[in-house]
């Protein structure tokens, strides 16, 4: 027998072609008002799988997927996976200049998206566009049969960018093999069923969205995908997930220490609630009515690599452990030496078995370094991947995380790398030297400062500099303020002494300047909501948002209660462009004027009745 007559496992498209043939009327996914079937699901992904074959679909392509979350979003990857190819996940806030970058970087050759998720013509330039929408309608008479499979168990099965020390992403390829690993330990672990409704609440180019879709999918159960307004906003969320009779959940880190602290009614069908991406501080109180799983796992060993649940909150003196290692992976904390350390001692963790990713698309020399062969397996050839992160085992065998070995950092659950901070600051002409730190000077609230010695002749322009940032970076990576310097503090060999960095300082107006004052009710309206999030007493128009403790999580709160007072939309950019209360008054109150202009004479008088 050859190689190529051994059977291939099943991988998730696989799968999910055969729970469609099972019960092709059951639902695979509910995003508002627009549910479809597990036959829905299959015969147009089989559609648009046909179509990306024919250009040029097919094992280790990586074909790019840039769309909201959504059904399309699902019938999209699960084209590119019948097709043979790679899918590549790309968030459509992210800035023109980061989605170009990734799109060259990758070699894609063909992107689904849609008009509304494309910024610019420019970003796709060279490109075959594909909207899955017309394309999966108009080809209704096409070819509803799957694909040949021609994907193999070792062939990629995705792509995901994350941040990178040099200034730029990095895409981390994870096998067929890599992902199924994942579902099989997933569906075992948390005994998903076809009953189980599960949930997509992760941005489309954060790893867990990976997790949230194919190990449900695979088993027949459903998929909710709650809209902007509701997944940023922990009592709407918690009111969504009831309603819904949600079964799965998984919330990031920080959204979930909130969602976890609300008062839950007592009959729920929620029974499982999954975090991870970030450090939990808390536990859960002993009234919640489902379990809390805390789960770690970087992008490189495919998500998940050591999970646990979370017992209720008694008299803890340590932070919630990070669990054990799961089905298929192989933790070890080991030294500088790259051995063993003793339990209760700390070391660096490296990931080995099943879920670890071939490497970096294109990066061999990053690749030899944070891949390196694993002397404790049996299998020829094993990998496992560095982690940088320091951790330390209990006796019990729970690993505790510690810190990291180098600058990377996590706020909000996502992955950043300062030195891609400090590389795209370097590139600004009027700075001379930049440094960027996650600080935590208020317990909890961990943010990002950037600390920035003008060019001679220059000086700090903080809303220009901010504006720059968010041009080039996801708005998670735009610091939350900046600090001028006429010189970076350095150590005795001449390095930068980040201890040294002074805290960012207060710019709070005094009550009696006349600038503090509210100028229209728009700006009133705002200047309360801003002080809600904040939960300050009292926000001035002319106050920085970032500069008093706010970041991307409360941006979108704040957006939300914008919405629902308003009426308008603000993209998240808006608020990093827009940071005081009298910038986004001007900017509502522009958009409310466009919208009046907009109207017929009858609609403005119903409006004005």
């Amino acid at each position: 027998m050859t190689s190529s007559d051994i059977p291939c496992p099943p991988t998730v498209h696989d799968l999910v072609a055969t729970r469609a043939a099972e019960r092709p009327e059951a639902t695979a996914v509910v995003a508002g008002d627009q549910a479809i079937s597990y036959g829905q699901l299959d015969q147009r992904a089989n559609r648009l799988a046909h179509h990306l074959r024919a250009m040029g679909a097919g094992p280790d392509v990586v074909v790019g997927l840039c769309l909201k979350r959504s059904a399309e979003l699902v019938i999209g990857a699960l084209a590119i996976l019948k097709a043979g190819a790679a899918y590549l996940p790309l968030d459509p806030a992210s800035p023109p200049e980061r989605l170009a970058f990734t799109l060259r970087d990758a070699g894609v050759q063909v992107l689904i998206t849609s008009p509304d998720c494309l910024p610019t013509e420019g970003v796709g330039r060279g490109i075959q566009i594909l909207h899955p929408g017309a394309a999966g309608e108009s080809l209704g008479t096409g070819n509803r049969r799957p694909p040949t499979s021609l994907a193999r168990d070792d062939n990629l099965a995705y792509v995901i960018y994350t941040s990178g020390s040099t200034g730029q992403p990095k895409g981390v390829q994870v096998t067929h093999s890599n992902l199924m690993n994942l579902v099989r330990w997933h569906q075992q672990a948390f005994a998903v069923m076809s009953s189980d409704r599960a949930t997509q609440v992760a941005s489309p180019a954060f790893d867990a969205a990976v997790w949230e879709l194919w190990p449900y999918l695979t088993a027949g159960a459903s998929v909710y995908v709650p809209d902007e307004d509701t997944r940023m906003d922990p009592p709407r969320l918690r009111d969504w997930l009831v309603a819904q009779a949600i079964t799965v959940t998984f919330v990031p880190t920080p959204l979930a220490e909130t969602v976890m602290t609300l008062e839950w009614p007592a009959e729920t069908a929620l029974r499982l609630m999954l975090t991870g991406g970030d450090t939990l501080h808390r536990y859960p109180p002993a009234t919640l009515p489902f379990a809390l799983v805390n789960n770690y796992g970087p992008t490189e060993t495919a998500v998940v690599a050591t999970s646990g649940l979370v017992p209720p909150a008694s008299g803890w003196t340590s932070p919630p452990s990070i669990g054990r290692p799961i089905s298929g992976a192989r933790a070890y904390v080991l030294d500088e030496k790259r051995q063993p350390v003793l339990a209760e001692m700390t070391g660096e963790l490296y990931i080995g078995g099943r879920g670890v990713a071939r490497g970096y698309l294109n990066r061999a020399e990053l690749t030899a370094e944070r891949f390196v062969p694993d002397p404790f397996s049996d299998v020829p050839g094993a990998r496992m991947y560095r982690t940088g992160d320091l951790v330390r085992a209990r006796v019990n065998g729970e690993l505790e995380f510690v810190g990291r070995t180098d600058d990377q950092v996590k706020i909000r659950g996502f992955r950043i790398e300062l030195g891609e901070i400090e590389a795209t600051l370097a590139t600004h002409p009027l700075v001379q030297q930049a440094v960027a730190v996650a600080r935590e000077d208020t317990p909890g609230d961990k943010r990002l400062v950037a600390y920035v010695v003008p060019a001679p002749g220059s000086t700090l322009d903080v809303d220009s500099m901010r504006s720059f940032l968010g041009k080039h970076l996801p708005e998670y990576m735009v610091p939350a303020a900046f600090v001028s310097l006429p010189s970076l503090p350095v150590t005795t060999n001449g390095k930068v002494d980040r201890h040294a960095l002074p805290a960012p300082t207060s710019s709070r107006v005094p009550a009696d300047d006349p600038s503090a004052e509210v100028r229209t009710l728009i700006e009133q309206r705002m200047g309360g909501m801003v002080a809600a999030v904040l939960k300050l007493d009292k926000v001035g128009p002319e106050e920085n948002f970032f500069l008093l403790g706010g970041h991307s999580l409360l941006a979108a709160q704040l957006l939300v209660h914008v919405h629902q007072t308003f009426g308008v939309e603000l993209p998240l950019r808006t608020l990093f462009e827009l940071p005081t209360v009298s910038g986004l008054s001007a900017e509502i109150e522009r958009l409310l004027l466009a919208s009046l202009q907009a109207m017929t004479d009858e609609e403005a008088e119903r409006l004005l009745a």
